[in-house]
């Protein structure tokens, strides 16, 4: 595997990057990281271990594979110590929100583009992906960014045009559920369990769960229609969210991170 930099040591370069350590995919050594702020790289070098922070962004054209993983209003800032350093043997990986490839080649128009979307469950080997690639990025690249990514996270090529909602469902996604979560555990909580007790049963429920999905194949529908026997438990419970619009609300969710991702891109153009 080549040198990898990240431009930005927030807390999804963090997790992608302890994640490829954590794989075996990569050795801490390999990966350079640079951020302005000295509490990011501190939290980035406890993580991914053996890590190089290094003190210029310049010096990221050391690195094979950069990802560019700041906020979308740093872009800008951000690339611009890059420019004269990168040439079209560099790969970038972008995973800021909303920023369009041909925002991207604009900003650093000579390197092979492809965008990302993760999300912070890579750090435990368990992320979803999105990847696009930009027109000038090649097969080979796309199979390489996509062999490092599902070392992490199961990783979909779509077309660019899909990027904001993968952002919308599994890139803010995961807070959705760790609320599901916390309230899953407040409802354990009011029928008598000890708090530990109850959090551990909801995560591992949701957990177990999405397992199911994933390992059986079956839609989502039949499996819940299992274990909702008539006249029993759980289809009170289910009950009890169709009145309260679990549904509805989890679709908004998605929807409502979809368009500020749109946002983003737009206001940062």
């Amino acid at each position: 595997m080549n040198r990898i930099g990240f431009c930005g040591a927030g807390q999804m370069a963090t997790a992608l990057a302890a994640g490829f350590v954590s794989s075996g995919i990569i050795d801490g050594s390999s990966i350079s990281a640079y951020d302005p702020s000295a509490m990011a790289r501190e939290k980035f070098s406890t993580a991914v271990g053996a890590a190089h922070l290094i003190d210029e962004a310049s010096q990221l054209a050391e690195c094979d594979l950069i990802f560019i993983a700041v906020k979308p209003h740093f872009l800008s800032a951000a690339c611009q110590p890059l420019e004269n350093c990168l040439s079209s043997k560099h790969l970038l990986i972008s995973i800021v929100a909303g920023a369009s490839l041909n925002r991207l080649a604009g900003l650093l128009g000579e390197c092979r583009w492809i965008r990302v979307m993760p999300n912070t469950p890579c750090m435990v080997q368990m992320g979803a992906c999105g990847v696009a690639a930009g027109p000038s990025a090649t097969e080979q690249d796309v199979a390489q960014v996509k062999q490092l990514l599902e070392s992490v996270s199961h990783a979909h090529v779509v077309p660019e045009t899909l990027l904001d909602a993968v952002t919308g469902l599994s890139g803010s996604g995961p807070a959705f559920v760790y609320q599901m979560i916390e309230a899953l555990s407040d409802g354990g909580v009011l029928m008598g369990l000890p708090r530990a007790i109850a959090t551990e049963l909801a995560a591992q429920t949701l957990k177990g769960a999405a397992e199911m999905v994933l390992k059986t194949g079956l839609h989502p529908g039949e499996l819940k229609d299992r274990v909702a026997s008539p006249g029993g438990t759980t289809i009170a419970g289910l009950e009890a969210l169709e009145n309260h619009g679990l549904r509805a609300a989890l679709m908004e969710a998605v929807r409502a991170a979809a368009e500020r991702s749109k946002q983003l891109g737009a206001e940062n153009a």
